[in-house]
């Protein structure tokens, strides 16, 4: 059994394992160094780590935009070795915690049409398909857009 693993905000020492995942785990529609670096200073943004033994194993980039009552999660990263062990659950609760806490009462995502292991996970967790989102990602990919009320 692998060990426990812990979920924290991330810190600007981060920023090359948060680069590392995003480049091993998408294709395309990377968030870059830049951007990274910008989420981590933000107050509109939240990032969070899932790390064991010191290592970054997996994250979540969450938008919680001012006045707006809807979070959006706008991705989750798994290392390829970490799969399977409960890390984008875990992840996907702590995205949920963070939304209420700043007063959320849903949170919105969308995900790849031909990613399935993400849309079992977002559907077992209550996330309702909303709508087909046709060209959504930079490769023309397709994306359905969930819904889950947070109260």
């Amino acid at each position: 059994m692998p060990q426990a693993f812990r979920i924290r905000r991330a810190r600007m020492g981060d920023l090359d394992a948060l680069v590392a995942l995003e480049e091993t785990s998408f294709d395309h529609d990377r968030v870059s160094r830049a951007q990274w670096r910008r989420h981590l200073r933000s107050d509109s943004a939240c990032v969070r780590v899932a790390e064991r033994s010191g290592r970054v194993l997996g994250c979540l980039l969450l938008f919680l935009r001012r006045g707006s009552r809807r979070a959006r999660l706008y991705s989750i990263a798994i290392a390829q070795a970490a799969r399977g062990q409960g890390l984008g659950a875990a992840l996907l609760a702590s995205a949920e915690r963070q939304a209420r806490r700043r007063g959320c009462d849903a949170m919105r995502l969308e995900v790849r049409t031909d990613n399935s292991a993400a849309i079992a996970l977002y559907e077992k967790r209550g996330y309702i398909r909303r709508e087909r989102e046709p060209g959504f990602y930079e490769n023309g990919m397709d994306a359905w857009r969930y819904e889950k009320p947070l109260s």
